[in-house]
Parts: C-alpha cells; structure tokens; sequence
C-alpha cells in the first residue's frame, strides 16, 4: 500500500500521537513533558511531523548548538517502517540546517539499532565514538556519529 504524506512542524496538539509512537519504538520512550519540553522550545529545537490521512506517522526533533545540529530523536510509527517517512524528515531537516549555515550534526544511537544506523549512513554520517551503557532502561551503549553537511548555496 502506497501511503503519501506531508511534513510540517510540530505543535503541542501532536504530543500524544508522539507518546504513541514512541511507546511502540523505544524501550525507554520519552515522557509527555519530555516532549512538551522540546515542542515548545523552537529558540534551540525543531520538530517536525510526517502527516498520512491526518494521522502522524512520523517525526523527527532536532537540537541547534552553535553551528551544529543534534539529530534528538526519530520515530516512525508501527506498520509504516521502511516508506521512506524517515528519509522525508531527515531531507526536509538537513535542507533547513543547510539553509541556517550549520556545518556538522551529531547523534547517538543504540549499537544494536542496525535499521536507524543504515539510515544515518546515507547522510554521511560516521562513527567516532561509543557511549557506555549509554541508555539508562537497557543498559546498551550508544554510537556517537557526525556528519558534515554541505555548505549553503
């Protein structure tokens, strides 16, 4: 089944379809003010939704330091894993921290997340680093990678 969607920003109505998705993806999902806390911050944060028949099934938030972005988490919902809606969001954010001058992002991710860490391959990015028990719930250790992005036009 195709399924096309479209991505805007997130606004703190979005929330609970956020705690939703991030029940079903993430042994230690993040709390509703969590993500409250992130929403409403737009000075430094920046989360967008990816919408399919008024429904979220997707999103993405990121964090500005200076120059650099922080790619804080990315979620798709249960049944509509590998569409593309990842890759939609990652596009629409690496064309806007282009657009803002930032030369390098960062992340980490769960050294068994295998699927999110082929993804963050086809944006460049590469590992440096490892996070010791890095994630409190499971105790798994994180790879820490960066990426630099192009400069602006």
């Amino acid at each position: 089944m195709t399924v096309a969607w479209s991505i805007r920003l997130c606004e703190r109505r979005d929330v609970n379809e956020l705690l939703e998705i991030e029940a079903t993806q993430f042994p230690e999902p993040w709390t509703k003010g969590m993500l409250l806390d992130e929403i409403t911050n737009t000075e430094t944060r920046r989360y967008t939704v990816a919408v399919a028949a008024k429904k979220i099934v997707g999103y993405l938030g990121v964090m500005f330091v200076l120059d650099e972005l922080h790619v804080n988490t990315i979620g798709t919902r249960a049944g509509f894993e590998g569409r593309g809606i990842a890759s939609s969001l990652m596009d629409e954010a690496w064309r806007d921290a282009v657009n803002r001058g930032v030369g390098r992002a960062t992340l980490e991710v769960a050294t068994s997340n295998t699927r999110a860490q082929q993804l963050y391959y086809r944006y460049g990015f590469k590992p440096v680093g490892v996070r010791k028990n890095y994630y409190e719930r499971t105790k798994e250790d994180a790879l820490v990678l960066w990426a630099d992005l192009p400069p602006s036009a």
